[in-house]
C-alpha cells in the first residue's frame, strides 16, 4: 500500500517453479521480494497465446500461494463456447481444475480471488450486459459452495473482467454477485480509470430494485434483438431456398 492508501502491486504472471533456469520468467518469491502482493493466472491471453492450460494454471495458482502471493484465477468461455450453451460448463471447469489442491482455509482466508472475463470482451470494446456477467458470477459462486461450502462461497471476491468501462461499470458493480472489476484497456486512461475506481453503487433499495429493473429490461431487449435477428436469418435462408 502506498500513502496509506488502497493501492498494490501485482503480477500479471507468474511461473510454475521457485527458482531454476528459466530465463525471462518471473517465479513467486522474486515477485514477493519486490513488493508484490498478488498474481494474476490464466488470463485468457496467457492461455491462448502462451498454452497455458488449466494444469498449468493450477501449477502457478499454487506456487504463488505457497510464497504468500494472493492469486486471481481468471476463467471465462470463447465466443463458440458462449454460442453452443457450455458458458456455465466451461467455467466449472477452469474452476474445478484451477483451484485443484486448495483447501477451504486458503479460500476462507482471502487467498484467491475470481476473475470472470468472458474471451469475446477482452479488447474487443464489448462488454457483457450486467445480466449476463450476474449469471456467470452465480454460477460461479454456486460451484464455490458445492466445493466450499456457503460461508466461503459468499467471502470469495468474484471480479467481473472484459473490455470494463466507465459507462458500464455502475450497473455491474450493482449486480449481487459481482464483487469488483479488473480492468484492462481503460486503466491507462486516468480519466476513465478514475471514474471507475470511484463507482457508484446503489444506496437505497429502490435505486437497488431499479438497477434490478434495468437489468432485466436490458436482458428482454437482448433476447428480442437476438429472436428478431434469428426469424430474419430463417427469412433470408427460406427466400434464398425458394430462388
Amino acid at each position: 500500500e502506498f500513502g496509506g492508501g488502497r493501492v498494490a502491486v501485482g503480477a500479471q504472471d507468474v511461473h510454475t517453479e521457485r527458482a531454476g533456469a528459466y530465463t525471462g520468467a518471473a517465479s513467486a518469491p522474486q515477485l514477493r521480494s519486490a513488493g508484490a502482493q498478488f498474481a494474476l493466472v490464466g488470463h485468457s491471453e496467457r492461455r491462448a497465446l502462451f498454452g497455458d492450460d488449466d494444469e498449468a494454471v493450477n501449477a502457478k495458482l499454487r506456487a504463488a500461494l505457497a510464497a504468500g502471493l494472493r492469486a486471481i484465477l481468471c476463467v471465462g468461455e470463447t465466443l463458440e463456447e458462449r454460442e453452443l450453451g457450455v458458458t456455465d460448463a466451461v467455467v466449472a471447469t477452469q474452476l474445478a481444475k484451477g483451484l485443484a489442491g486448495v483447501d477451504a482455509a486458503q479460500m476462507a482466508a482471502g487467498n484467491v480471488a475470481i476473475a470472470y472475463e468472458p474471451v469475446w470482451a477482452i479488447g474487443t470494446g464489448r462488454v457483457a450486459t450486467p445480466a449476463q456477467a450476474q449469471l456467470v458470477h452465480a454460477a460461479a459462486r454456486s460451484w464455490l459452495e458445492g466445493a466450499y461450502g456457503r460461508a466461503v462461497a459468499d467471502s470469495v471476491v468474484i471480479q467481473y473482467g472484459g473490455s470494463v468501462t466507465p459507462e458500464a461499470v455502475d450497473e455491474l458493480m450493482a449486480c449481487p454477485d459481482v464483487d469488483g472489476v479488473l480492468v484492462g484497456g481503460a486503466s491507462l486512461k486516468a480519466e476513465a480509470f478514475a471514474r471507475i475506481a470511484a463507482f457508484r453503487s446503489p444506496s437505497t433499495e429502490a435505486e437497488a430494485a431499479a438497477a434490478a429493473a434495468a437489468h432485466a429490461q436490458r436482458a428482454a431487449e437482448n433476447a428480442a434483438r437476438a429472436a428478431d435477428a434469428a426469424r430474419a436469418n430463417a427469412a433470408a435462408v427460406a427466400a434464398s431456398a425458394g430462388g
